[in-house]
C-alpha cells in the first residue's frame, strides 16, 4: 500500500486536466494516497478499502496501463462497450476482477452472468432471479450488491430503505449468488456534512443487516468528489473514475 504525501491534502485533490499513459498510473498513486489518509483520519486499516477503477468508456491501452501500475479491479457499465475488453484482456491478466456497475436489462442478465464477477446494481427480485439462473456453474456464485436509494430521489436507481430487508432475504436463497452488501449513489453535493449524512445512513443499513445475520462485508460508496467522506463512514471499495483517467470525454 502507497504510503501518504505530506504534501498532499486529499480534501483538496482533482484530476489533472490532462491524461497521458504515465497521468493513469500517477492517477492511481493519488488515490491510493488519498484512501491511506482518509482511512488513517478515520482510524480504519487502508488495506479493508479496495480501489475499483471506474473504466468505463476508457480504451483496453488505458486499462493495460492501470494494470502496469498494479490496478486489478475494474468496473463497467456498458455492457457492449465491456464485453470485448473483457475478453482480449482475461486470458493474459486472469486475477482481474470485473465489477458491472450500470443498469441492468433483463436481456443483458446473461452476459452480465458470464463474465462478470460482481454486480453493484440489483435492486430487483427479477434481475437477481435471472443473473442466478444464468451464472454458469463452473464459475464462482456472481458476488453480490444491492443497489439503495439512500437520499430518495425520484430520478435515481435503487431499492428503497424500507424495502432492502425483503430484496436481500429473498436474494441470499438464490444458489448461484453470494450477497455481499450494499452500494449507494447519494445526491450530489460538496459539503462534507451532507455526504457524510447519506453514507451514515447506507452504513446504518448494512449493520442492520448484519444484526439480522446476513453477513455482509462490503460497503460500495465514494467516487473521485466524496470518497473521504464514505471512507470516514466506512466504506469498503470505492468507485473511482474522473481521478484515475482524467473527465470522459
Amino acid at each position: 500500500m502507497i504510503q501518504p504525501s505530506t504534501s498532499l491534502n486529499p480534501l483538496q485533490y482533482s484530476a489533472p486536466t490532462e491524461f497521458d499513459m504515465s497521468n493513469i498510473a500517477q492517477g492511481i498513486e493519488l488515490v491510493q494516497q488519498r484512501i491511506v489518509a482518509a482511512a488513517k483520519a478515520a482510524n480504519r486499516d487502508p488495506i479493508a478499502i479496495t480501489l475499483l477503477a471506474i473504466s468505463k468508456t476508457r480504451p483496453e491501452e488505458d486499462i493495460r496501463t492501470a494494470i502496469s501500475a498494479g490496478q486489478r479491479h475494474f468496473g463497467e457499465n456498458y455492457l457492449q462497450d465491456a464485453l470485448p475488453k473483457i475478453d482480449s484482456l482475461r486470458d493474459e491478466f486472469p486475477a482481474l476482477c470485473w465489477h458491472f456497475i450500470g443498469a441492468i436489462q433483463s436481456n443483458k442478465t446473461n452476459d452480465i452472468a458470464q463474465h462478470f464477477d460482481w454486480v453493484h446494481t440489483i435492486e430487483r427480485l427479477k434481475i437477481a432471479r435471472r443473473l442466478s439462473e444464468q451464472r454458469p456453474e463452473g464459475l464462482e456464485p456472481l458476488q453480490i450488491c444491492l443497489q439503495v436509494n439512500i437520499s430518495d430521489e425520484a430520478s435515481k436507481s435503487g431499492v428503497t430503505s424500507k424495502d432492502v430487508f425483503q430484496l436481500a432475504e429473498a436474494i441470499r436463497e438464490l444458489p448461484r449468488l453470494r450477497l455481499r452488501g450494499l452500494m449507494a449513489i447519494p445526491v450530489a453535493t460538496n459539503d462534507n456534512a451532507l455526504q457524510r449524512a447519506a453514507f451514515a445512513k447506507l452504513q446504518a443499513l448494512f449493520e442492520q443487516l448484519n444484526q439480522q445475520g446476513f453477513q455482509l462485508d462490503t460497503l460500495s460508496m465514494g467516487m473521485s468528489n466524496d470518497m473521504e467522506a464514505a471512507i470516514a463512514e466506512g466504506s469498503t471499495l470505492v468507485r473511482i473514475g474522473k481521478a484515475i483517467f482524467g473527465a470522459r470525454t
